[in-house]
């Protein structure tokens, strides 16, 4: 593959931010904070965006909310996704993501699979009320563009096989200003089971003019080139794959650059590494708080790696970089340092998988209208927990 454009995105006032790599780091919630988010620049992602807030609890002053958006002083481009139903709401926590919190970037959520906001009306269900999600788009295209912030858009195909919402929400999203839209390709009877239908992004690709990004079951560098040679996508965004793995990004950063990159660190090097992602988290919350935070990378971590059973359990409950320090000591004096990385673990799906849902939960009637506006769909955010699309 010859080198990948960079990602260009532009609000409708010529406020432009631009991708060298176009290889985005996708929100996730509990993940994507500012200590994950440094180690996968580290390596390579072009874009890294914060893990997903409300508008709600944004205009609401909520301090949960505003832990979540901290960011390092040397990320440069700072990029955030939020969710609303309200677009009045959703407007005034764009202006304060531009204003107080220096937002570069803004994506808006329509993709949410997650049972206890899709019963509200919210997350991808939400995309099926093209009038409402017109409202929300062009609120938050122009509450942004007064700053010169680009706003991209995130969805799905659809509710289910039977009810798509994807060409509606890509013309939508043009037509309002996005800068670009990304396409996670599965529905949301779907959520993380079985395989992305890329042929898909292929026909939003055919749709717009906005570039297009490509989500779903990138897990290897060579997954990307194929995605973006098979679909003309301008870029991929990245989750479950990077998990336990920043250095994915370094070989997808290569790929993008025309090269070939396969890092498979040592169980030793993925020790330092994971020391690394504590001191990151303790600067931004504290030792405690912040080793607290680590546990549960840790089975992504060392996926694969002779651990055993007791000790995985001991690295589950570290609260101290004493407990870490010697944790990791014992498990490099087990398996070795150089305990080679388990190959039979890489193109292999990791984090949430699941099966289907038996049936997406909605509001009684919820497919009998296709516009919304007239809907009060607040409670839809409360309790969200912020899981990417």
């Amino acid at each position: 593959m010859p080198h990948a454009e960079p990602l260009l995105l532009a609000s409708p006032s010529g406020g432009r931010v631009e991708i060298a790599t176009p290889v985005v780091l996708a929100p996730m919630a509990g993940v994507t904070n500012a200590a994950f988010r440094t180690l996968c620049r580290e390596q390579g992602a072009g874009l890294c965006i914060c893990e997903m807030i409300t508008s709600r609890g944004l205009v609401c002053g909520d301090r949960r909310t505003d832990a979540m958006l901290t960011f390092f002083d040397e990320e440069q481009t700072r990029s955030v996704q939020t969710y609303g139903t309200n677009p009045s709401a959703v407007a005034r926590a764009v202006e304060l993501l531009c204003t107080r919190y220096g937002a570069d970037h803004v994506d808006l959520n329509f993709g949410c699979p997650v049972p206890k906001v899709t019963r509200k009306g919210g997350g991808g269900v939400l995309a099926w009320k093209t009038g409402l999600v017109r409202e929300i788009i062009v609120a938050a295209v122009r509450a942004a563009d007064r700053h010169g912030v680009p706003v991209t858009v995130k969805t799905r195909i659809g509710i289910d096989a039977d009810h798509t919402t994807w060409r509606d929400v890509a013309q939508i999203a043009q037509e309002a200003g996005a800068a670009a839209i990304c396409l996670h390709a599965r529905t949301v009877e779907e959520a993380y089971s079985g395989h992305a239908h890329w042929e898909v992004i292929a026909e939003v690709v055919g749709q717009v003019d906005i570039p297009v990004l490509g989500n779903g079951d990138v897990w290897e560098a060579g997954d990307a080139l194929d995605m973006m040679e098979r679909t003309g996508c301008a870029g991929v965004e990245v989750g479950r794959g990077c998990l336990g793995r920043p250095w994915l990004f370094a070989d997808l950063a290569a790929a993008m650059s025309g090269g070939r990159r396969l890092t498979l660190p040592a169980l030793g090097e993925i020790c330092r590494i994971v020391r690394r992602h504590g001191e990151l988290l303790a600067r931004q919350m504290g030792e405690r708080h912040g080793l607290t935070d680590l546990r549960k990378h840790m089975t992504w971590y060392f996926k694969g790696f002779p651990v055993g059973g007791e000790l995985r359990h001991a690295l589950g409950m570290i609260d101290s970089f004493e407990r870490l320090d010697e944790l990791l000591a014992v498990l490099v004096d087990k398996a070795g340092a150089d305990c080679p990385y388990p190959i039979r673990e890489l193109g292999r799906p990791r984090g949430r998988q699941g099966s289907p849902r038996r049936k997406v939960v909605m509001p009684v009637g919820w497919l009998d209208d296709r516009d919304g506006r007239d809907l009060d769909l607040s409670d839809a955010e409360l309790g969200y927990s912020g899981r990417a699309a």
